[in-house]
């Protein structure tokens, strides 16, 4: 096994050329998937510059269970409302978040042929986890490490002709384009223009208004900073994780304004029309109508002239304080009262089986029941679940379990090329060739043959903090007709560590893998995870198209590449 150690100035990893069948008891394994593609980006030292302390973990908006959020959203649209209403009362009989269904109705977004430009952040983070593309995530990085003294950043303008270039570049390979040697201005205008590109603005219609009105209004002061706390926890997730990347990323430019030149207000203006829809509520950023354009031809009314200022100054506040932004003020926190259930918290292995079995049980009753019951649901063909569009020829489908928790029980079901004992294995031993954000693992402790605490470090979109799981997992092989199954679920265990992640909640995860006849298995993968810091819409919205991927990479790893050119038969 060959280890090289990275350089402090390159992203801090351990690459592992050979990988163990089974991981030390002792040790994390870092690794590097092995694969055509550059590796995610983890941008550790951007991590370590933004990294909230320990005391103010609890308050991060990334810390936050899915309960947990539910309530926080609810008393912050009651405070953004009252703060609203009571400061900036527009011309209709009071003001309100909420919007008539039909109104929020958009025509879908043409993204044929499409990988990054024009593409919603949605669909991006459907496909890959993550709702920035990596290219664009390399390009903040690159103008962040080599540019971030450049004159005049992000206010002078690149070539266009290299811009134009470089986009057709990043549609054409995305997963391998580099940005060495080229123009600091080409790349930064680049990526203003990703922003300003998107099917929505990612400050969104309805917070664009808001944002605007603090500045436009009597709002004091002293409450612009939570009322931006409390829409930003209203926002989309995926907005929100992507508009904290970019706020994180401006404030590292702006700490260099004395050499750049660019301060915080500087770089508002620069980005504030990408970022916000502005002109009194009609959009400029895909203007198709000859109002439309006539009205950007012509020079701005008084109206859209303080709107923009407005924009720019919410903007500069948002990056000056932008690591205050993403958390929970204390205040909203004392008001909560959160149950066992909205905590979401793994309990230890010794209350894991009398949680479930009135104090009668044991954790191994409780592995022993969640195997039967995954049998008996093979059994009765998967009843009761509500069946989705398929995702990379995967089946997806979910159903709601009446325990309490908000969370839906997603299933994810695909043939593979390899018998049931093979695959468990592949999933049990070998989670580095199917799971590209895995970054370290190892086995806590082993209770016997087929049982382990396991614990497990994936990445997230730069910078934000990596998540941890501790789990129990249990499998077996020796099931009727040689299928094999996996089970795991999270638990609190003192030999954990979570090393600087938020430490999300496996509720459920299970493996049925069933022989299919010709060598073939079918692959069942249930699962219910919290993953921290998100909403019930993004599970919603998100999480069955993220677990059809992850069925979908298991299966290909099977799948012998194509070779020599296609033939008619």
């Amino acid at each position: 096994m060959r280890i090289k150690k990275c350089s402090d100035d390159e992203d801090e990893q351990l690459v592992i050329h050979s990988v163990p069948p089974m991981p030390c008891l002792a040790l994390f394994h870092n690794i590097r998937i092995p694969s055509a593609r550059r590796p995610r980006i983890r941008w550790h030292s951007f991590q370590k510059s933004h990294r909230p302390s320990l005391n103010s973990r609890p308050f991060q908006v990334s810390s936050l269970s899915v309960g947990q959020l539910m309530i926080l959203r609810k008393l912050s649209l009651l405070k953004l409302t009252a703060v609203m209403e009571r400061y900036a009362v527009s011309h209709r009989s009071g003001w309100t978040w909420m919007v008539p269904r039909f109104m929020k109705r958009s025509k879908t977004a043409d993204i044929k042929d499409r990988l990054v430009f024009g593409v919603p952040l949605l669909h991006h983070l459907q496909k890959t986890g993550q709702p920035l593309p990596q290219t664009i995530l390399y390009a903040m990085r690159y103008l962040r490490r080599q540019a971030g003294e450049a004159v005049g950043l992000f206010r002078k303008p690149g070539v266009r002709s290299r811009i134009q270039q470089l986009k057709k570049m990043n549609e054409a390979n995305p997963d391998s384009l580099s940005y060495d040697g080229m123009m600091a201005y080409d790349v930064a205008d680049m990526l203003k223009q990703y922003f300003r590109e998107l099917p929505e603005p990612l400050l969104t219609p309805k917070l664009s208004e808001t944002f605007i009105s603090l500045f436009t209004s009597s709002v004091p002061k002293e409450l612009r900073i939570p009322v931006i706390q409390a829409a930003i926890l209203l926002m989309p997730d995926e907005n929100r994780e992507v508009l904290q990347s970019l706020l994180l990323f401006l404030s590292d430019i702006a700490s260099q304004s004395d050499l750049n030149q660019m301060t915080a207000y500087n770089l508002a203006v620069c980005f504030a029309p990408s970022l916000f829809q502005l002109n009194s509520g009609e959009s400029s950023r895909h203007p198709t109508s000859p109002r439309q354009r006539r009205k950007m031809a012509g020079k701005p009314d008084q109206k859209e002239l303080i709107e923009n200022v407005a924009a720019n100054e919410c903007l500069a506040l948002m990056i000056r304080e932008c690591k205050k932004l993403f958390m929970v003020p204390e205040d909203l926190l004392a008001k909560c009262h959160f149950s066992y259930m909205d905590l979401g918290e793994p309990v230890t292995l010794e209350e894991l089986g009398r949680k479930r079995n009135d104090e009668s049980g044991d954790y191994k009753s409780y592995l022993e029941s969640c195997i039967q019951g995954l049998l008996k649901e093979s059994r009765e063909k998967f009843k009761g679940w509500v069946t989705c569009s398929p995702v990379d020829k995967v089946e997806v489908a979910y159903k709601k379990v009446g325990d309490g928790h908000p969370l839906r029980l997603w299933k994810c079901t695909t043939d593979i090329e390899a018998p049931p004992s093979v695959i468990l294995q592949r999933v049990l031993r070998e989670r580095q060739y199917w799971d590209e954000d895995l970054l370290k693992w190892r086995s806590v402790e082993k209770i016997d043959n087929q049982t382990e605490v396991f614990e497990y470090v994936v990445n997230s979109m730069a910078p934000h903090p990596t998540r941890s799981y501790t789990v129990l997992r249990s499998w077996r092989t020796n099931l009727q007709k040689g299928a094999c199954v996996l089970v795991s679920t999270s638990i609190e265990h003192p030999d954990s560590s979570l090393a600087g992640s938020v430490r999300g909640t496996e509720l459920a995860s299970r493996f049925l893998i069933e022989p299919c006849g010709s060598g073939k298995s079918r692959l069942t993968h249930i699962s219910r995870v919290d993953t921290k810091g998100r909403t019930l819409e993004w599970y919603n919205k998100a999480y069955g198209h993220l677990l059809a991927q992850t069925v979908a990479h298991i299966r290909n790893l099977y799948t012998p590449p194509a070779t020599g050119p296609e033939t008619k038969v």
